[in-house]
């Protein structure tokens, strides 16, 4: 299927491993021009030897820092001279019991995530209205079902589904589309850790340990990142073109609320 992506410009942050790598790697096979960003230089370096030559472009940088989201698309709108595309991917936060996670864990949790992503938005919204592009968010179902041990996750996610709604309402006027994707439990290298941990602690295979994970989530698998990745690139396309304020659960069935 041609997504009609040839040529377009994309942002994708959180790009040097697991999700966001996955994304930015679709994205360049569907032809699009790209910038991509995550605090490891040498990881983005290595995504970039793998994509097509003198189509992307390297931008290391901590998006905590205020001032960064702007540099990134100023930086990107200089190399290419358009954008068409933000994607959001960037921001993991702590997980633990409430009572033992600080005020700085909490600020942490937001800098990233929301606050990386609001002033990405915010500085990419000009060049996007002139491509009449669009934003897609990676929030998490963290955000839509509540966990003792993902309170700040929870609760930042929530925060970026809002503010995806937000964006959407403004991008009907302006002519953005803005949606987002809800991944579930995928096979990132953050998962991987905890199913290697769990394998150890009841004396199973890596394997038989993701099933029983798996199983007790109620679904029949974890997800791969090439799975959200393929989601993106539809988003961003126009065959979605009437998708305006969407959530997309890429989850296996973990989310059964409305």
């Amino acid at each position: 299927m041609n997504l009609e992506l040839t040529n377009q410009v994309g942002i994708v942050t959180g790009a040097s491993r697991g999700i966001g790598r996955a994304i930015a790697e679709a994205l360049a096979g569907e032809g699009m021009r790209l910038a991509v960003a995550a605090r490891s230089k040498e990881l983005l370096e290595e995504l970039a030897t793998s994509l097509p030559d003198g189509q992307v472009l390297v931008h290391a940088t901590d998006l905590r820092d205020p001032d960064a989201p702007r540099r990134l698309i100023d930086a990107t709108a200089e190399r290419f001279g358009r954008i068409d595309l933000l994607v959001n991917n960037a921001g993991a936060t702590m997980r633990g019991d409430f009572l033992a996670l600080t005020d700085e864990q909490w600020l942490d949790g937001f800098a990233l995530k929301l606050f990386g992503a609001m002033r990405c938005c915010r500085a990419a919204w000009p060049h996007l209205v002139a491509a009449k592009g669009s934003i897609v968010n990676i929030v998490g179902i963290g955000g839509r079902t509540g966990s003792a041990e993902f309170a700040i996750g929870g609760s930042v996610n929530a925060a970026m589904l809002n503010l995806t709604k937000c964006l959407a309402d403004r991008g009907v006027r302006d002519g953005v589309r803005v949606n987002a994707i809800n991944p579930g439990s995928i096979a990132t290298e953050r998962l991987n850790t905890r199913v290697r941990k769990f394998a150890v602690e009841h004396g199973i295979t890596e394997d038989e340990a993701a099933a029983r994970m798996a199983q007790a989530m109620k679904i029949a698998r974890f997800g791969t990142p090439r799975e959200i990745a393929d989601a993106v690139a539809f988003l961003a396309s126009p065959r979605a073109a009437y998708l305006q304020g969407a959530v997309l659960d890429i989850d296996g069935g973990a989310t059964r609320t409305l």
